[in-house]
């Protein structure tokens, strides 16, 4: 879903695309552990946006079809590839970090010969891993994630770590739009806490999700001072276990 800031973001101002039929049942699935559910639950769960049991039901076969759900019997859970985004949604929302010692990761792309596709999917993983790019095949962060490097990068990328020169708070700042990041938080924020209807805060923890898999989760010391970060995953966990008991029931 995308979500357009207005430039005057203090004021809490934000455009939010109305959610699908499938993209509700996602979200329902995705904040659910385990991530499964009966059909009429589900049903149950998007009545809320004005969509009716035809529409869910269909919505669900597509989505077996495409590999997003398996089923058995009446019961639709996440597919393995689903699974994963779980993982990083759960990650985005609690992340695991640990002081930070000044130490940087630094990894160096030592392939070649990969095609556009190959590299598109290569800085997408990077990008999840919350690495930034310094430079064209150099990519790096604080060292301050308590997250594994993934074993199968090793055949692409040399992976160091590093004290980088510069001072720490200006690399953060060249490496990272923060600011705007910031800006975002705070619109956010204001529009889940203003929003009267469970629908539309339900429309808008799913973009403070995919908002929060965007922070790239740096130390305290590296951050504009208020950082909306912490507050921003305060606000989705309160609101997100109450509207889904809203949506479910007990």
């Amino acid at each position: 879903m995308r979500i357009n800031v207005s430039r005057e973001s203090a004021s809490g101002e934000v455009d939010l695309r109305p959610l699908s039929a499938r993209s509700v049942v996602l979200s329902l699935l995705l904040g659910t552990h385990p991530p499964e559910l009966p059909a009429r639950d589900l049903v149950r769960g998007v009545e809320p946006f004005g969509v009716g049991g035809s529409t869910v039901r269909a919505a669900l076969s597509r989505m077996v079809a495409a590999g997003d759900l398996r089923r058995t019997d009446t019961v639709y859970r996440l597919s393995d590839r689903l699974l994963e985004r779980q993982r990083r949604q759960d990650d985005a929302v609690s992340p695991d970090t640990r002081a930070w010692d000044g130490d940087w990761e630094m990894a160096v792309i030592t392939a070649t010969g990969r095609g556009p596709a190959e590299r598109a999917e290569l800085r997408t993983r990077l990008t999840a891993l919350r690495l930034a790019e310094l430079r064209e095949g150099v990519w790096l962060r604080p060292a301050n994630l308590g997250r594994p490097w993934p074993p199968d990068l090793d055949q692409v990328f040399q992976h160091f770590t590093a004290r980088p020169a510069t001072p720490a708070r200006r690399l953060a700042a060249s490496l990272w739009p923060l600011d705007s990041w910031a800006d975002t938080a705070r619109a956010l924020l204001s529009h889940v806490e203003r929003s009267p209807r469970s629908a539309d805060r339900f429309t808008a923890l799913a973009a403070v999700v995919r908002h929060l898999l965007a922070d790239p989760v740096l130390p305290a010391g590296l951050l504009p001072a208020d950082w909306p970060g912490p507050a921003l995953r305060v606000a989705y966990r309160e609101h997100r276990r109450d509207l889904v008991g809203v949506a479910l029931g007990p």
